[in-house]
């Protein structure tokens, strides 16, 4: 059942999933705005509840009308996790004021764009360039690659984890949107997805890797794999930039277009996979 709502998923997010309104992380917000202390313990608090609740909803959903409304509530959580409509609106609205020589609305979307990680002060055009890029990168690991990868680790719990993925995705969102970087730092939320986000932005970037220029992006993901310290983000747009070296790097639309198109091929490749192995599996 995992793969069939996959794939129905993606197909429904490409369709009609345009700004908030099938996304978690709107509809967290009313819960975040009435949150003034940040701890770790209360970071892994709530996302243990939002777990918990969901695997409630598994359990007594499990064999009632031959599992048919179980497949909605996969297909419904699904949606709401998977994906990136506002923010594909906000890369649409970077491409229109890029277009226009519109530099304070191309910036301001440019900030929506790297909101966690952000662009370097005083860079060049060129470094804002691919900045601008890693968080394009970025932004697809995390609306996509990442709950894909949970969803399917999860197995028959799997909305169960891509919920606690999700919403932890949503708390880091939040915090950077609208909190200081002292109260992110106590939440915690950066240093728990270090840790949750290792594996899967390594088997990402091994994709990247081979679609690259293997001779440079093979060791550096082999190199990868034993560094505890680098941040997930420079990890996977590290690799990620091997695959984007012979594409333009001082067009203002072609290339984050660049960057856009290389997630997408990424993305396929990904759910190929996961689709070739969820059918041998099926056939053993």
């Amino acid at each position: 059942m995992t793969l069939f709502t996959l794939l129905l998923v993606l197909f429904a997010e490409r369709l009609f999933k345009l700004g908030e309104h099938w996304q978690l992380d709107h509809r967290l917000e009313a819960l975040f705005r009435r949150l003034r202390h940040f701890s770790l313990v209360r970071t892994l608090g709530m996302t243990v509840l939002a777990m918990l609740i969901v695997f409630l909803c598994v359990r007594a959903l499990q064999g009632i009308f031959f599992n048919v409304p179980l497949l909605v509530f996969w297909i419904l959580l699904g949606l709401l996790c998977i994906g990136a409509g506002q923010v594909r609106l906000h890369y649409h609205a970077y491409l229109k004021a890029a277009s226009r020589d519109d530099v304070h609305a191309r910036d301001n979307m440019a900030y929506e764009l790297t909101l966690i990680h952000g662009v370097p002060p005083d860079c060049d055009e060129r470094e804002y360039l691919r900045e601008l890029q890693n968080g394009l990168l970025w932004i697809n690991y995390r609306f996509y690659l990442a709950p894909l990868f949970w969803f399917v680790v999860g197995g028959p719990w799997g909305p169960v984890t891509l919920m606690g993925y999700a919403f932890l995705r949503a708390w880091q969102t939040w915090l950077a949107r609208h909190h200081s970087p002292r109260q992110r730092l106590h939440s915690g939320i950066d240093a728990i997805l270090h840790v949750v986000d290792w594996v899967p932005v390594r088997l990402v970037g091994v994709v990247y890797a081979l679609l690259g220029h293997g001779e440079k992006a093979l060791p550096a993901w082999f190199a990868s794999l034993g560094d505890r310290h680098s941040s997930q983000y420079q990890v996977l747009t590290q690799l990620a930039q091997y695959s984007l070296a012979r594409e333009p790097h001082l067009d203002k639309i072609a290339t984050p277009k660049a960057a856009v198109s290389m997630a997408k091929k990424t993305s396929l490749v990904v759910v190929v996979i996961v689709a070739l192995l969820t059918i041998y599996g099926t056939l053993v």
